[in-house]
C-alpha cells in the first residue's frame, strides 16, 4: 500500500502514544505517517542504525537529529543483518525498537526489512536523513553505505546531515561490560593489542584485493532433503519419516570459490564434472560474477551429490547418501586435468587445491600442481568415503596447509599428542612446509610458522546452525591472506571469523563476504 492511496492511520502523529510500544510501527505505517505529515507541512528526520545498547552518545545524536524536522523517525537493522560478532545484537529487536521509543525525543520506530537503508529512505522519503560524525568520512565506511544512502536520500528531495555531538562505541561498551563472550574468548582478546591486531587484520584482509586466485578440486552438489521422523515404522525395522522440502547447493570447490570472490580481484576454478546428471545450469547460475569455471567432463557417471536427509527442527543431519564414481581419473581425461592445471597455474598469485579425494586428485595432477603453482595453499579432507586414504601426506611440499584436528591426526597417526605439538615437531618432517593451521571445531584453531611458533586462537561462537563447509570457507580465504604475506596468528583471526559467520549459515545458502568480516573482526576487537 503506497502513502498515495493509503487511508488515514487511526492514530495522530502529533499526539503523544501512551506507551512506548505503541510508537512502534510497520515500514508501512512509517511511509504513511511521513506522507500525511509532509500533507500537514511538517518535515521528518530519519534516523537509522543497530543502537542494540542506548547511551548517551545516542541520546544526543538523536536530540540533535529532532532539531533537522518535526517529527523524528528512528529504525533499526534487524537481528539476522546484525553482523558484529558473537553474541551480537544483544538484544532483540524487538527490544531496540521499545528502548528507542521510551524516548522522548523519539515520534516513531521502526525494524528495516533490508540489510541496508537504502529502500528504507526510498519508502519513507526523508527530509532529513540523520547519521554520527563516525559517517563524516565517507572513504573510512567499511560497508560503502553511506554514499549509497546519501544518494537515495537526495532522490527523495531529502538530504544527509551528519551530526557532531559526543560519541561512544556501542561494541566497546558491550565488550567491556556486558559478559558477551565466551571465557576463551575474554582471555584471549585481553592478551592481544586489539587496536594494533585490529589494523593487522584490516591491512590483511585489504593487501588481497588485487589478487587472482585459482582453485582446483572436485564439484559437489549438496542436496538437503529435509525429512521430519514421524516414529518407527509398524512392520519393519525402520524409522518413517515425512517428505518437508528440498535445497540443492553447488558445493565443493564451487562453494570455496564463492567464499573467497568477494575478497579477491578474480577466481578461477579446475573442476570435473559428470557428464550426466551434472549440474552444470545450477553451478553457472551460483558462481559469483568474478568466478570462472573450467570443467572437465567425466564420460558415464553423475556430478558428486552428496545427499544429507535432515530433521529440519535443528539442522540435525540424520544420514546421507552418496551418489558418485570415485576411483581415479585415468588416461585422456587425467592428461586433459594435468595439462589444464599447467597451463593456468603460473598465472596465479595463489594456488588452492581442495581435494575432497573423490578421485580427481591423482598422483600426476598432484605433481603438476606442485611444479606449476607460484604459491600452493593444500586442504586434503578426509570423509567417510576416504577414511585413512586421502592423507595430507600424499602432497610432499606446499606453501600452507590447513587442514582439521582429525585429518592432522590420521596423517600422522597419532590420536593422543597435543595438535599444536603434532604439527610443529612430527607433521613438518613428513611435509616441506612452514605454515599450518590446523581447525579444531569449538575449541578454535592453532596456527603455526618455525618464525612465530604455535598460536591458538580461540572459536568466536558457539551459535551453529550448519557446520558444512565452514573449513572450505576458511581455507578459501585465509589462502590468499597467507601467500600476501600475513602473520599466521593474524590469518587463523580471520578465518575464525569467517568460520563463524559460516557457522550460521544453513548449506550454501549465502557466501562469506568481506564487509561481514570485516564488521565482526572490527566489533571483537573493539
Amino acid at each position: 500500500m503506497t502513502p498515495a492511496t493509503a487511508a488515514v492511520l487511526p492514530f495522530a502523529p502529533s499526539a503523544t502514544p501512551e506507551t512506548a510500544r505503541a510508537k512502534v510501527k510497520t515500514i508501512a505505517e512509517l511511509a504513511i505517517l511521513a506522507e500525511q505529515a509532509r500533507s500537514r507541512g511538517q518535515r521528518v528526520a530519519l534516523a537509522h542504525g543497530v543502537f542494540d545498547l542506548v547511551h548517551m552518545g545516542h541520546v544526543r545524536h538523536l536530540e540533535e537529529a529532532h532539531r533537522h524536522g518535526d517529527l523524528l523517525f528512528v529504525t533499526i537493522t534487524p537481528d539476522r543483518f546484525v553482523n558484529k560478532g558473537p553474541g551480537r545484537p544483544v538484544f532483540t529487536a524487538e527490544l531496540r525498537a521499545e528502548m528507542l521509543a521510551a524516548l522522548e525525543t523519539v515520534d516513531y520506530v521502526g525494524v528495516n526489512e533490508h540489510p541496508s537503508a537504502e529502500l528504507l529512505i526510498a519508502t519513507i522519503k526523508p527530509d532529513s536523513y540523520v547519521k554520527g560524525p563516525d559517517y563524516s568520512n565517507e572513504g573510512e565506511d567499511l560497508t560503502g553505505k553511506i554514499a549509497a544512502e546519501r544518494e537515495a536520500v537526495e532522490q527523495g528531495g531529502g538530504k544527509l546531515v551528519i551530526t557532531d555531538d559526543i560519541t561512544f562505541s556501542s561494541s566497546a561498551l558491550i565488550n567491556r561490560h556486558l559478559n558477551v563472550f565466551e571465557p576463551e574468548v575474554a582471555g584471549y582478546l585481553k592478551g592481544i593489542d586489539r587496536d594494533a591486531f585490529l589494523k593487522q587484520a584490516l591491512g590483511a584482509i585489504d593487501s588481497i584485493k588485487d589478487k587472482r586466485v585459482l582453485l582446483i578440486g572436485e564439484a559437489i552438489i549438496d542436496e538437503y532433503q529435509y525429512v521430519k521422523p514421524m516414529g518407527k515404522a509398524a512392520k519393519e525395522n525402520i524409522i518413517a519419516s515425512r517428505y518437508a522440502g528440498r535445497e540443492v547447493f553447488a558445493g565443493g570447490v564451487i562453494a570455496a570459490a564463492n567464499h573467497v570472490a568477494d575478497f579477491v580481484k578474480s577466481v578461477e576454478v579446475i573442476t570435473v564434472l559428470g557428464e550426466r546428471d551434472s549440474y552444470a545450469d545450477l553451478i553457472r547460475d551460483t558462481i559469483r560474477p568474478n568466478v570462472t569455471v573450467h570443467s572437465l567432463s567425466r564420460p558415464g557417471v553423475p556430478t558428486i551429490r552428496k545427499t544429507r536427509f535432515v530433521d529440519p527442527g535443528h539442522m540435525r543431519k540424520l544420514f546421507e547418501v552418496y551418489h558418485f564414481e570415485d576411483a581415479p581419473l585415468t588416461g585422456s581425461l587425467e592428461s586433459q586435468l594435468c595439462d589444464l592445471i599447467a597451463r593456468r597455474a603460473g598465472e596465479f598469485d595463489t594456488v588452492i587445491v581442495t581435494d575432497f579425494g573423490h578421485g580427481m586428485m591423482t598422483w600426476n595432477a598432484i605433481d603438476t600442481v606442485l611444479q606449476k603453482a607460484p604459491f600452493l595453499a593444500v586442504n586434503s579432507q578426509s570423509n567417510s568415503a576416504n577414511l585413512g586414504y586421502n592423507l595430507v601426506t600424499r602432497y610432499p611440499h606446499a606453501d600452507y596447509i590447513c587442514i582439521d584436528a582429525p585429518e592432522a591426526q590420521l596423517a600422522m597417526g597419532d590420536r593422543f599428542t597435543d595438535i599444536g605439538e603434532l604439527v610443529s615437531k612430527r607433521m613438518t618432517r613428513s611435509i616441506d612446509c612452514e605454515k599450518f593451521i590446523v581447525t579444531h571445531g569449538q575449541h578454535g584453531c592453532i596456527a603455526w610458522a618455525p618464525d612465530q611458533g604455535i598460536r591458538r586462537v580461540p572459536a568466536f561462537t558457539r551459535q551453529v546452525a550448519d557446520t558444512m563447509g565452514a573449513g572450505d570457507a576458511f581455507l578459501s580465504v585465509t589462502s590468499p591472506i597467507v601467500a600476501a604475506g600475513a602473520s599466521m596468528e593474524v590469518a587463523a583471526f580471520i578465518g575464525n571469523a569467517v568460520g563463524a559467520i559460516k557457522v550460521g549459515i544453513v548449506g550454501h545458502r549465502q557466501s562469506v563476504e568481506k564487509i561481514p568480516v570485516q564488521k565482526y573482526i572490527t566489533t571483537l576487537l573493539k
